[in-house]
């Protein structure tokens, strides 16, 4: 899949399948959403305990509202907010404090929170860098509004001939450490997702990354999935970086591996994302590393499931994660 297509998936496959919901689900964790949520949106809040969220980029063409409301029925307690230029759920370019009052004020009626913004673009792209930092910087301005804690983000891609340890070391320190300064003046962290197809693939680029960049304010939005499909150990970034997780992704591989030995691991289609419990991954397991690491954010459910429609993969996620909540 190539770096473009990944990302527009969310909402043209999982979001065109749409409004197929699975009835019944959603109810069965609203209290426990309830319970979950107390404080509204934008203000001190008490400390909770690891909950579940959503990404929201499959409600690509629909009104924040209508993602809080679903939020509510699928006991879903937190929001990682899509903020991408012309987005319709919430568009930093046209952001202003009155619209961060309303917001606040229509999270905290439902009894949710929005963990984050999200801005996934390529940042390491010299051609598009001016664009892509000033869209970020706003980013920032609207989560401090909103008293959002986090801004998630990618590492780029690999520029030209170079690789991805080089594009680390070289391009990566032009980019990020204004932002990150930017961000931390207004009291906002930076989680970046560790997506395979970027500098993020493999440990050692974990590893290259916070040799490189060291700042306690930059870290991740940690997803296993990404690791375990490429056979690495997705629980050694926990221990390795558990202060640097910020914010996590809740979404997870099945890999099939008869079709892997038949075919070879440079082949395609022998392993997919897959909604949390219908993979491979051992959540419980994963979940007990992150508190062990003293984790208490938000699992944000990534819904990459073309089995599933919307609102049915979003539903049935949060109904196998909130057991470990």
């Amino acid at each position: 899949m190539d770096k473009y297509s990944r990302r527009s998936f969310l909402g043209s496959t999982a979001g065109a399948m749409g409004v197929a919901a699975l009835s019944g689900v959603g109810s069965v964790a609203v209290a426990a959403a309830a319970q979950a949520a107390e404080a509204p949106a934008g203000t001190e809040k008490k400390e909770k305990g690891m909950r579940v969220g959503m990404l929201t980029a499959p409600f690509g063409g629909d009104s924040l509202e209508k993602v809080a409301d679903f939020a509510k029925e699928a006991g879903i307690s937190a929001l990682e907010v899509a903020a991408g230029p012309g987005s319709k759920l919430l568009d930093p370019a046209e952001f202003n404090p009155a619209q961060a009052d309303a917001i606040k004020q229509m999270i905290a009626d439902r009894g949710l929170e929005i963990s984050s913004l999200a801005y996934y673009a390529d940042m390491a792209k010299p051609q598009t860098s001016a664009e892509t930092q000033a869209h970020f910087r706003k980013t920032v301005d609207a989560a401090a509004a909103l008293g959002v804690p986090v801004v998630c983000a990618l590492a780029g891609w690999p520029v030209d001939r170079m690789t991805k340890i080089d594009t680390i070391k070289k391009v990566l320190p032009q980019v990020y450490p204004p932002l990150i300064a930017y961000a931390k003046d207004k009291g906002i962290k930076i989680a970046l997702e560790n997506y395979f197809e970027t500098n993020l693939q493999g440990i050692d680029t974990f590893e290259c990354l916070f040799e490189t960049i060291p700042d306690e304010n930059f870290g991740l939005n940690y997803d296993p999935s990404h690791l375990y499909h490429q056979q690495c150990n997705h629980l050694l970034p926990v221990k390795m970086f558990g202060k640097r997780i910020f914010h996590t992704h809740a979404k997870d591989a099945l890999v099939d591996v008869e079709q892997r030995a038949h075919k070879g691991i440079y082949a395609k289609g022998w392993w997919r994302y897959v909604i949390p419990g219908f993979g491979n991954i051992n959540w419980g397991e994963y979940i007990s590393h992150l508190r062990m690491q003293g984790y208490e954010g938000v699992l944000s459910i990534e819904h990459e499931d073309d089995t599933f429609s919307r609102e049915e993969g979003f539903k049935h996620a949060a109904r196998y994660l909130n057991q470990f909540c």
